[in-house]
């Protein structure tokens, strides 16, 4: 959709359109209206860090649309499809794959809930040793990551689907 279109949409159409991005209402809400932007990058920008941080209530309802890393995204919705194609360009060959698992599941054995990373530009390598590296996070310090990762997916999708 092209800018000058989603500037334009009612409140209602420009939240159907942005919830697959990431579901936080309050994100959603602030993005429609800061409305109009004048380019992409400007609502690029405002939805990467002119929103404050998501709390942890917004970030768990957030993750409930995501799947662990490594793993297909099931169903027809947007986000799913979305979800696969960032995830597309990983190695997920045998051994990979039961790493992925391990690692997965170490990280939700540590933080109770599921490991998020932005997979679009990553190798399979980076993402595992990501989560080695966020293992030994204290909570604060994976929520904030957890929260930047997910802002960084958000915009990313955001990007996919407004064009200037």
């Amino acid at each position: 959709m092209h800018l000058d279109a989603f500037n334009e949409l009612s409140a209602a159409e420009a939240e159907n359109l942005l919830r697959p991005c990431v579901d936080v209402d309050r994100w959603i809400n602030e993005l429609i209206s800061a409305r109009p932007f004048a380019d992409r990058d400007e609502l690029a920008s405002y939805a990467l860090s002119g929103i404050t941080p998501f709390n942890p209530q917004e970030l768990d309802a957030a993750l409930a649309q995501h799947p662990r890393i490594g793993e297909r995204a099931q169903g027809e919705s947007k986000e799913a499809d979305l979800s696969r194609g960032e995830q597309a360009t990983l190695n997920l060959d045998g051994d990979a794959t039961a790493r992925l698992k391990a690692a997965n599941q170490d990280y939700e054995q540590r933080f109770d809930r599921v490991f998020l990373i932005r997979a679009a530009g990553r190798s399979t390598e980076e993402i595992l040793a990501e989560c080695e590296r966020r293992l030994a996070n204290d909570d604060a310090t994976e929520l904030a990551e957890v929260a930047t990762q997910l802002r960084e997916i958000a915009v990313l999708r955001l990007k996919d689907l407004i064009t200037n």
